[in-house]
């Protein structure tokens, strides 16, 4: 069993680059890119972005953070979930806002994967391993 979950092990399919499969893979990443069982990251991540279908920046950023704290209650991610919630309705925000609802635009917006990856630091809760991680599945399409 391979030691990291990647896209394709949570029904995400990266290899053509588009928009809706590298907003789950940013939400599975930030998840997974905290001090936090895999498994547990990974359920967290089904139950917020296929169960309540919380899939879009702007959907992810219309929730109160109570929502997000019981979706993440749902997947037993608890610990850090007051924090983890404010820090998704953040991430929603910033991207509805700032870059039009689209990791595209990020990517447009950075002349390279150090440009993009400075953009990506750029968002509270996202930290060099969520980096990382997203970058590990999304690099070979997005450059």
């Amino acid at each position: 069993m391979s030691t990291h979950v990647t896209a394709k092990d949570l029904g995400i399919d990266l290899s053509h680059g588009d928009e809706p499969a590298l907003f789950k893979w940013l939400i599975a990443s930030f998840l997974m890119g905290k001090r936090i069982q895999r498994e547990i990251a990974a359920e967290a991540f089904r139950v917020i972005v296929f169960k309540h279908q919380r899939d879009t920046p702007r959907k992810l950023a219309s929730c109160t953070q109570r929502d997000l704290v019981r979706m993440l209650g749902e997947a037993r991610y608890t610990r850090y979930d007051e924090s983890t919630a404010e820090r998704l309705r953040k991430l929603g925000q910033k991207l509805s806002h700032e870059y039009d609802g689209q990791v595209l635009t990020l990517r447009e917006n950075s002349a390279d994967v150090a440009a993009f990856s400075k953009q990506l630091l750029t968002f509270e809760g996202i930290g060099p391993k969520t980096v990382e991680i997203f970058l590990r599945d999304a690099e070979a399409v997005l450059f």
